[in-house]
């Protein structure tokens, strides 16, 4: 991957064009079975411009309760677009149908206008899970019944397309916008997409702008994503089984819970059991033996697999924390 952003083709994607970029945004479209793609530094951009390019002030979105577009984008929707958001749904993830139909808005002048559904998958709050295509596809059907756009939050996407073996392709059908994330399972350094219509790719071209998204020669960053959707697909399958062993051996320690028959992809979520540690102080403890994790809650943890860890890191994992919690 180094040696292709090293030897990349560049221009001006700023002016006329960046070729690499261009290759990228072009692939990822097909990828997705949408007309346009456009490249963006991070996935909260990539989400940002959707609803900028979705929404107008004032209008409301549908989101599930724990998504990351709104609880970990920094309230971006509202401070950036002047939105305000409806959440449905629990910890699981889901999004029911019948929900977001209730809660999209009447046309009625003291009601602010429903401008955007949103989905996410995978889920990151749930662990991964994987939200079945027929869910996606029932909470389209109810959004364009009524004429409101749906984007899909697809960081994780191709951990999806993966475990399940449905293309990109039949996943992105389910919404209007999709944003897809380069630097999850797939490792490449940095960069998402934004894929769409023509006409929903001309108005996030000018959001990307207001948001300092233009990049000059880009083409050295985009060659990495190249790379990366044509080389690391197929190896995120290593991941999801590297996380089922992980959740097996992170269950059989003293203080931790951690289900293997819940790990869908490539995220384990373990709950601290032991009155001797909470979730943070447990992880500053992994933490001064050279084990990061993240806290996700007072009593959870975070575990994710990727291309940068193997056996030999789970074993060590193990190990770690087999000896603080003796």
């Amino acid at each position: 991957m180094r040696e292709a952003m090293a030897r990349a083709v560049v221009g001006d994607d700023v002016l006329d064009g960046d070729p690499t970029v261009r290759e990228l945004e072009d692939e990822t479209a097909r990828w997705l079975g949408k007309a346009r793609a456009l490249f963006v530094p991070s996935g909260t951009m990539a989400n940002q411009v959707a609803l900028g390019a979705w929404t107008r002030p004032g209008d409301e979105i549908i989101v599930q309760r724990h998504a990351h577009v709104t609880t970990y984008e920094a309230g971006a929707p509202g401070y950036l677009h002047g939105l305000q958001s409806i959440t449905v749904g629990g910890i699981d993830g889901a999004m029911d149908p019948a929900e977001v139909e209730a809660a999209i808005r009447p046309d009625y002048v003291h009601c602010p206008k429903t401008g955007l559904v949103c989905l996410e998958q995978t889920h990151n709050v749930a662990g991964g899970r994987i939200a079945p295509l027929t869910e996606l596809e029932a909470v389209a059907r109810v959004a364009r019944e009524s004429g409101v756009p749906v984007h899909m939050d697809g960081a994780r996407l191709a951990n999806a397309v993966v475990a399940t073996g449905i293309p990109a392709e039949r996943w992105a059908q389910s919404a209007d916008s999709v944003s897809v994330c380069l630097s999850k399972g797939l490792g490449a350094p940095v960069g998402s997409l934004i894929a769409g219509d023509e006409e929903f790719i001309e108005r996030g071209i000018v959001v990307r702008k207001r948001l300092g998204g233009w990049m000059r020669q880009a083409g050295v960053i985009a060659a990495g994503g190249l790379y990366a959707l044509r080389h690391n697909l197929e190896r995120l399958a290593e991941d999801h089984a590297l996380a089922r062993t992980l959740a097996s051996r992170l269950n059989a320690l003293p203080g931790l819970a951690a289900d293997p028959d819940s790990v869908a992809t490539n995220i384990v979520m373990a709950e601290v059991q032991t009155d001797r540690f909470d979730a943070a102080a447990l992880a500053a403890r992994m933490r001064t033996e050279g084990v990061l994790v993240l806290v996700f809650g007072k009593r959870v943890l975070r575990f994710v697999t990727h291309m940068d860890v193997g056996a030999e890191d789970v074993a060590r994992v193990e190990s770690v924390l087999r000896g603080i919690l003796a």
